[in-house]
Order: structure tokens, then C-alpha cells, then sequence
């Protein structure tokens, strides 16, 4: 639902008929002294709740709709994103000639591991992760891991259609 005027008619509806229908619960239950109300006028405010609600549940519904679709759509978008995230991966681990245990180190080293993590993770020492963190550098060329992610960013932005 795209229409504002639209959306603002339909809440405007359903924020009288509420209004009025509170109200006259609380006449109701405080004996509040109110003047008689034609039956015409309490037939059009029913009319105009049932419209109101009615519409209300529509645009619910569509409202759903639009927001399952864009939520489909995002999901095939990220998908899509990490598909070629790994394709990256692997065409950068393959340019540079890793071991598998340095893809290894080299993932978790993106994802932010700390040196003391990714040993745990792996079950060697800390020397062994140094070792080969200092090999990946030397092999993508880079001094860092900022320089690494870097690396990954450039590819998914060259990438990119």
C-alpha cells in the first residue's frame, strides 16, 4: 500500500469509530449525562467501523504480502552475496597457493577471530596460528589482516554487476 491518502482515510475512519464507541462505553459505564443519538447517525459510525475494520484487515494483508516478498527478495540477495563471498574466497586461496589449514586460519582471521581463538578452534599453538597467519600475509602480499578483508572487499565490489 503505497498511497498515504489512502492509508491516513482509513486510520482516520478507524480512530473515529474507536473514539466514538469508547466514549460510549464510558457514558455507559460512569452514567455520563449524553444527549440521544439518532439511530441514522450510531447505523453510519457502525457502517463506518465495519469499513474501517474491513479495510484495515485488507491492507493488513497486503501490507503481509509486500513484506514476505521483500523479505523473499532480501533473502535471495544475501544468498546471492555469500555465494559470491566464497567464490572470491576460494579464487583469492587458490591464487595464493594456501594449505588447507591456512584457508582455515584464514577464514576465521575474516571473522574476526583472535589468535588464542583460532588455536583453541584448531587445536594447535598459538605459534602454530602465527606462523601461519604470517605465511597468508607473505602469500597475499598484505601486512595485515586489515589489508586481508580489504582484499575480499575489492573482490566483491570488482565483482559485482
Amino acid at each position: 500500500m503505497k498511497n498515504p491518502v489512502f492509508l491516513a482515510v482509513v486510520v482516520l475512519i478507524q480512530v473515529v469509530c474507536a473514539a466514538f464507541f469508547v466514549g460510549q462505553i464510558f457514558a455507559s459505564v460512569f452514567a455520563l449525562p449524553l444527549p440521544p443519538l439518532s439511530w441514522t447517525f450510531i447505523e453510519l459510525i457502525e457502517i463506518g467501523a465495519a469499513i474501517g475494520l474491513v479495510t484495515g484487515v485488507v491492507v493488513g494483508i497486503l501490507a503481509l504480502r509486500q513484506a514476505r516478498t521483500q523479505a523473499a527478495k532480501a533473502e535471495a540477495a544475501l544468498r546471492h552475496a555469500k555465494s559470491a563471498f566464497r567464490e572470491v574466497l576460494e579464487d583469492l586461496f587458490t591464487e595464493w597457493h594456501l594449505t588447507p589449514a591456512e584457508r582455515d586460519v584464514a577464514i576465521f582471521a575474516i571473522k574476526g577471530f583472535s589468535t588464542q581463538e583460532m588455536a583453541n578452534l584448531r587445536g594447535v599453538s598459538e605459534g602454530t596460528i602465527k606462523a601461519q597467519t604470517a605465511a597468508i600475509y607473505r602469500k597475499a602480499g598484505v601486512t595485515g589482516r586489515p589489508q586481508l578483508l580489504s582484499l575480499f572487499i575489492d573482490g566483491l565490489v570488482e565483482d559485482s554487476p
